[in-house]
């Protein structure tokens, strides 16, 4: 495509959604510095922050998610879903875009149903082993579904699908490389091991109990921790903040994190995986039990049936954390295994693959 053209992305309510929505943005800006980008989003949700902070505009959509218990929103589920295709089909009128590429999430749902419907081409791009209600939905009608994970098919079209993996920061491309600069900046001591806790930008209830629970025993063996609580439990935990155990809501300078890191402990979100790959440091997956059709533990199976992470689920902590983290930190081979094993699986070169997907769509 020779000009420049036009783009709609859609994709929100998680982290999960909007990055890789973001990273695609970047890649297109990359290759057409005059492209014309627009995000579509949910009002409310954390895309109206983050997608201005990476110097795009957003428009918001009034639609939310469908709660597994009887609510007032999802009473109002309807009317919101109305409103996001009017809204939508507005939207789409007055930008005019040569593509729409939706990426996960309610928000998304509306606008890629409305473009398809109108004849413009769209793209989805599924982050999980299990895609969510609005991707499978929307897979019968788009033109592409880049994914991140095998035998797909039984949810898509298999003539659509294009296996690209998830969409990551460039900086993560060679985390080992920052491994001296990631410890001065936290604060630590190069002599002594690491442990990276990720719980979400949220945070996680149960990991943060099971650190909490076990940092003494973890201080005994002179282990470091950077500890990402979250926000919601940062108040609760910041007293554990010391010499070597560094609690934040966010960590915001995630390559050097990762590359401080000798052990990582991660719920198994779509995302974090693919970051992870790149990262290629032994890892402890605690997927969430709380999410639809318990897709972390789907994601986190893919990578441990290749031998490259450890599974916890959480009902096993009590019993198996404290056996299954000792035996991986004495073991120095089964720290190399993993971490091999798991860089193997990496797809590094996802978000380009994607772009190239959007290109050949919008040339047909």
């Amino acid at each position: 495509m020779k000009r420049a053209p036009r783009v709609i992305l859609s994709g929100g309510g998680t982290g999960g959604h909007i990055y890789p929505a973001i990273a695609i943005a970047n890649e297109i800006k990359a290759r057409y510095a005059d492209a014309e980008i627009l995000f579509v989003g949910a009002e409310n949700k954390m895309e109206m922050q983050k997608v201005p902070q990476a110097g795009y505009e957003i428009e918001g959509l009034w639609i939310s998610g469908i709660q597994r218990k009887l609510t007032i929103d999802n009473l109002a589920f309807p009317f919101k879903l109305i409103s996001s295709l009017w809204k939508s089909r507005r939207i789409i009128k007055k930008f005019k875009p040569d593509v729409v590429i939706g990426t996960g999430g309610f928000a998304s749902g509306a606008v890629v149903k409305v473009a398809a419907s109108k004849g413009i081409p769209t793209l989805i791009q599924e982050q999980n082993s299990f895609p969510g209600i609005t991707n499978k939905l929307l897979g019968k009608k788009a033109n592409k579904i880049c994914v991140a994970y095998d035998n797909l098919e039984r949810f898509f079209p298999k003539e659509k699908i294009v296996k690209t993996g998830n969409p990551v920061r460039n900086d993560l491309l060679n985390v080992g490389a920052n491994r001296e600069e990631g410890i001065e900046v936290f604060g630590l001591d190069s002599d002594q091991p690491i442990l990276l806790v990720l719980g979400g930008s949220l945070g996680a209830r149960r990991i943060n109990q099971l650190i909490e629970k076990n940092i003494e025993e973890l201080r005994n063996k002179n282990i470091q921790i950077i500890w990402q609580c979250g926000k919601l439990y940062y108040e609760e935990y910041k007293k554990y903040n010391s010499e070597d155990v560094i609690v934040t809501a966010f960590v915001e300078k995630m390559n050097l994190a990762y590359g401080a890191a000798d052990y990582v402990i991660s719920r198994a979100g779509a995302s974090s995986i693919s970051e992870l790959a790149l990262v290629g440091k032994p890892v402890i997956f605690i997927p969430s039990p709380n999410v639809a059709e318990d897709h972390q533990t789907k994601n986190a199976l893919s990578i441990v049936k290749e031998g490259g992470a450890i599974l916890l689920k959480e009902m096993e902590l009590e019993e198996k954390f404290l056996p299954t983290f000792n035996a991986l930190v004495e073991n120095s081979d089964l720290q190399r295994e993993l971490g091999a094993k798991f860089l193997s699986l990496a797809l590094p070169n996802a978000t380009s693959d994607i772009v190239n997907q959007v290109e050949a769509i919008m040339k047909n």
